[in-house]
Order: structure tokens, then C-alpha cells, then sequence
């Protein structure tokens, strides 16, 4: 425990607006710091006026997600990012090169703050002032992509429904059902695809312009940087990209065989591949977030009673309504609230929130898990003062997340549960398991395209175009997929990555999901070998961590390694293979 009392900011304190925050950053800047305990109460200060303002940001965040269509929520956000980061980004800059000075001086405990300063130095090195508006640009550009993609709804078959909703129509055993939703959806994406493409081809000529400010060659090394990728780099991306080609290709292509057989199917379609292959309808794990919740809650009660007892804090303060909304989730999809689903953490409060668009489908169930997995982590690591340290890197957050999906399979099924029905229950951990795997192949598209896009900045559309078709047929569906585009419009099959709004709104930010999945198989795969008491004892002890240490370390502390090799991944999808024997579904 490292938790301190501080009053530097008062309890009623408002971040967002500028003249309250100025002074408590004036005393940063002006207090003397002698001693190493002076030193902590000063990085401590500074954590707790840092996590105000986050958490300021997070609630007009969470509030513009949830109301899409509400002026006065979405100028508030509008607001917020105009008047406050440009503001406090240059002042917390020179808090940062004071922290690197102090420390010098004063020479704090070395292990203790070893990431701290390694990463503080990082963006002292790359802080340059003119990208402060182009910054602010930025989120206003990623605000826009969610109102676009927010706003995109379906009249089909007399209703007007949102793209999550539209997403259950997939999995109809009516392929003519299946494929009449999917042209509907495609047919709506393509109205927005020019402003789609007009937005990204804003966004990376600024994040390039960013890039060439703080002296690197092109947006591809500040990133690095800039997202403190300190044990890892692009080859081993590319290492990453070879071993998903070499292992999970083959292993995508094996499973679509065996789906195209089972159909009777002379070419899978786009329409094909999130239905059940056998004909049966849907599985549908739950009736409305409230339903969600309460199952969520015995999956979890069945894992370990501490996760249960995390979760349960979240769902307090429902009403009795079907819909399920309390002050630290929203999760059932309506008219006017974004899509996509994330956990937030207010860092002042040190209470997180999760969003979600649950429309009963099982990937509703693997979406709940997944992000009470992150406010696991978030809690786990509740009582570290430093804000920074209670911020894990991506790569290590997502194994939180990851892991539950794994984790919890063996808790959907029996009385109460998800799936009642055994043979519902093995379809869905068939499901769960081949989706794991199968999920590196569309990673490692997304990682490569974006390596791409921003080491050739100046790239035309066509040339954009043409390069997502040539990585489609490497990992995707023209290879090894076996997916038939005939008769679709090609403009579809070229805008397919338009469906990932990571690309949009956080660039980069994708390979961490790919390098923690493969922590996650080996957390299951210690389930499978010492039992989930041991498993758990992982997970706990190693994300109370959150970022105190190095990448490495932290994944060490959970009992896994941190490697993306063929080596460790090649394992992994072999004993995924040998579960997928056993099950009878």
C-alpha cells in the first residue's frame, strides 16, 4: 500500500474550469522540494489534481457516448477539450521537466520510481507546444467520428434499429434473412464512407505534422515514443504479423473449412461467418442488461467471490427497470448512444464505469466480461497514490480484460447461467475459443495497415485502398478465409476497416490487444494446468501492480511471459485446438 491522505484538492473542486485549476499548478510549479518524503507529498499533489482533471474529462466523456443526440452534452466535451488540456498541457509539461530536475536532486528511492521517471523523461523529450492545438484538432476530429458513426441507424423490416441491434439478424439461420441485414448495414456504412475517409485523411496528415514537430521521421517512431513502447518495437510487430500469417492463418483457414462443410455451402459469403454452422438459431444468453448483470454477477461469484464482490460494487444503485443503468455502468443499446463498448476510470473518485450496446448476443456476454475485467485491474489497483502508476499500459491492461473471457468460460453454463442448455454452452466456449485465436489474424491487418498508413503519410485513398485488399489477402477473407465478395459493391470490401474505430480515435492502438491476448491463453492455459484458484491468484497479485514495473516484469508477476513469437503462440493454438476436440456441441 502506498495510499496517502492529501487536501491539495478540495473536495467540491470543479476541473473543469481553468481559474480553479491555475493555482493549485502555480504551487506545483513554486513549492520548494528539499527531501525525498518532500518530493512524494509533491508527486502525490500533482496525482490528485492530475486525477480530478481526468476524471472531469471522463464524466463529459461518458455523458457525450451515452447522449449522442443532446447539443448541450456534446458542447460541453466541445468545451472542456478546447479550454482545459490546451491550457494545462503546456503548464503540466513544465511540471514534468520539475519532476525530472527534483529527482536528480534528490535522489528517491531508484526502484520505485524507475518507470515513473523512465517514462516522464520520454515525454519531456517529445512535448513540443505547437502540437497542443493540432492535439485539440484531434479530439475534436475523433468527437465528430462518433457522431457520425453514432447517428447511423437501419429501417429494416419496419423498425429502426441501431448497427449493434442490426447485429443479431447475423446470426439468423435464414440466410436469406442474414444476408438482405448485412446489405442493409453495408448499404448505410457506404453513405458515410467519404466522410469517413475525409476524416482519417485529416487525422493522419495531423498526427504526421505532430510527428515531424517532435523531430521523428514519420508517426510511426513517436508513437513508440509517445506510448512508452519501451520493451518492444516495430520489428517485433512484424514478428507478430509473420507469426499470425505462419500460425493463426491456417488455423482461421481450418475452421472455415470445417463451417463451409458443415453448411453445404459451395463459397462462404460475408453473411456466413456469425451464423451457427449447423442451423441453429441465435444463442441467446440473456434478456436485457438487468438479466446481463445478475448472470454476469453469478459467473463471476462461480469464478472467485473476489471478482464477484468487485462487480457487484458496479451494479449498485440500479433501479428496477429492465434497462440496466447505475452510476458505474450503462449497458443496453438505444437510439443515440455511441457504439462500441469501454471502461472508463475516474481517477479522482477511483470509481470506474462501463459502457456497453448489449442486444443479447454472446459477444454481449464476452464484451461484459472483458471490460469488468479492466475495472478489476482499475480496483485491484485502487490504493496506489500515483496516478501514473494506477494507469497500466495497454499491453497489460488488456490481459486483465482478456483473461476474463477465458476465465470465466467454464462458469457460463448450469442453472441461472448464460446457457443452461450443455450443448448451448459448448457451442459458446467453441465460440469464445476460436474467436481467441482467430482474432489475431484481424490484428495483425489492423497493425500492419496502420504501419503503413503512417510511414507513407502522403498516400492517396487508391493507394489506401489497394494496400487493405493486398493485407486482406495475406490474413484476411480473400486468402485464407475463403469469403466470395462477387456481387457486392467493391467499395465495401475496400472500406471494411472503417468498422474499426480504433483507427479513428486512438492510432495504434490495436497491436496491445494481439501481445495481451496471447497472455491471456497463458493464464488460461495455467487454468487448465494448476487449476483457476491458481490462475486467480495470478491475476490479482500481478495487476495490483497496474504500472509500477516494467512490461516484462508485470507480466512475470502473473505467471506469464512476455513474447509474441511463433514459439509461444504456435503452444498456445495448438492446445486450443485439442479443448476445441473435446467439446460436444
Amino acid at each position: 500500500m502506498h495510499a496517502l491522505d492529501t487536501r491539495f484538492v478540495p473536495a467540491n473542486f470543479d476541473a473543469a474550469v481553468w481559474e480553479n485549476i491555475e493555482p493549485l499548478v502555480r504551487d506545483l510549479e513554486q513549492r520548494a522540494v528539499h527531501t525525498p518524503a518532500e518530493f512524494e507529498r509533491w508527486l502525490v499533489d500533482r496525482s490528485e489534481l492530475e486525477g480530478a482533471c481526468a476524471e472531469a474529462q471522463a464524466e463529459l466523456y461518458i455523458a457525450m457516448t451515452c447522449h449522442t443526440e443532446d447539443k448541450a452534452v456534446q458542447q460541453a466535451y466541445a468545451k472542456f477539450v478546447e479550454e482545459i488540456p490546451p491550457r494545462l498541457k503546456p503548464r503540466a509539461f513544465g511540471l514534468d521537466k520539475r519532476l525530472v530536475e527534483i529527482a536528480a536532486r534528490v535522489k528517491p528511492d531508484a526502484r520505485r520510481y524507475e518507470v515513473l521517471l523512465r517514462d516522464t523523461r520520454a515525454g519531456v523529450e517529445i512535448f513540443r507546444d505547437e502540437n497542443v492545438p493540432i492535439e485539440t484538432e484531434l479530439a475534436k476530429l475523433g468527437q465528430k467520428f462518433g457522431q457520425i458513426t453514432g447517428s447511423m441507424m437501419v429501417n429494416f423490416r419496419g423498425k429502426e434499429r441501431t448497427l449493434p441491434e442490426m447485429g443479431a439478424f447475423q446470426e439468423s439461420p435464414d440466410r436469406a434473412e442474414r444476408e438482405e441485414a448485412w446489405r442493409a448495414v453495408a448499404a448505410r456504412r457506404l453513405k458515410e464512407r467519404e466522410a469517413l475517409d475525409g476524416l482519417l485523411d485529416d487525422m493522419v496528415s495531423r498526427r504526421d505534422l505532430v510527428a515531424r514537430n517532435a523531430g521523428f521521421k514519420d508517426f510511426v517512431g513517436y508513437t513508440f515514443k509517445s506510448k512508452l513502447r519501451f520493451d518492444y518495437g516495430p520489428q517485433d510487430c512484424f514478428q507478430f504479423h509473420a507469426s499470425c500469417e505462419k500460425i493463426v492463418g491456417p488455423f482461421n483457414e481450418r475452421v472455415q473449412a470445417r463451417r463451409q462443410k458443415a453448411m453445404g455451402l459451395s463459397s462462404l459469403r460475408p453473411w456466413d461467418v456469425g451464423v451457427d454452422p449447423k442451423g441453429r438459431s441465435a444463442l441467446k444468453p440473456f434478456d436485457g442488461g438487468r438479466d446481463l448483470y445478475e448472470k454476469s454477477a453469478r459467473c463471476f461469484a462461480g469464478l472467485d467471490p473476489r471478482l464477484e464482490e468487485m462487480f457487484r460494487r458496479l451494479g449498485a444503485g440500479a433501479g428496477p427497470e429492465r434497462e440496466f443503468r447505475t452510476p458505474l455502468m450503462d449497458l443496453d443499446s438505444r437510439r443515440g448512444k455511441a457504439p462500441g463498448g469501454y471502461q472508463y476510470m475516474r481517477d479522482r473518485t477511483r470509481r470506474p464505469f462501463i459502457f456497453m450496446n448489449a442486444a443479447g448476443l454472446h459477444r454481449d456476454v464476452e464484451t461484459m466480461v472483458h471490460e469488468a475485467g479492466h475495472a478489476f485491474h482499475s480496483m485491484l489497483s485502487v490504493d496506489e497514490p500515483l496516478l501514473h502508476y494506477r494507469s497500466p499500459p495497454m499491453e497489460f491492461a488488456e490481459v486483465a480484460s482478456m483473461s476474463m473471457e477465458l476465465l470465466t468460460m467454464p462458469h457460463w453454463g448450469g442453472p441461472g447461467g448464460f446457457y443452461p442448455s450443455e450443448s448451448d454452452w459448448a457451442r459458446a466456449k467453441r465460440e469464445q475459443l476460436e474467436g481467441s485465436v482467430g482474432m489475431l489474424g484481424w490484428i495483425a491487418t489492423i497493425d500492419a495497415f496502420q504501419h503503413w498508413m503512417y510511414s507513407n503519410p502522403k498516400h492517396t485513398r487508391a493507394l489506401r485502398n489497394a494496400h487493405w485488399l493486398e493485407l486482406d489477402a495475406r490474413f484476411g477473407s480473400s486468402g485464407r478465409y475463403r469469403l466470395d465478395w462477387s456481387g457486392i459493391d467493391p467499395g465495401m470490401r475496400q472500406a471494411w476497416w472503417q468498422r474499426q474505430s480504433h483507427l479513428f480515435t486512438v492510432p495504434f492502438y490495436y497491436i496491445e490487444y494481439g501481445i495481451a491476448q496471447v497472455g491471456a491463453l497463458q493464464l488460461w492455459a495455467r487454468v487448465l494446468k494448476d487449476g483457476p484458484s491458481a490462475a486467480v491468484d495470478a491475476y490479482v497479485k500481478g495487476f495490483t501492480l497496474a504500472n509500477a514495473r516494467p512490461l516484462p516484469q508485470l507480466f512475470e508477476a502473473c505467471g506469464i511471459r512476455f513474447d509474441f513469437s511463433e514459439q509461444t503462440i504456435g503452444p498456445l493454438v495448438e492446445l486450443v485446438e485439442r479443448e476445441l476436440e473435446r467439446l460436444k456441441d
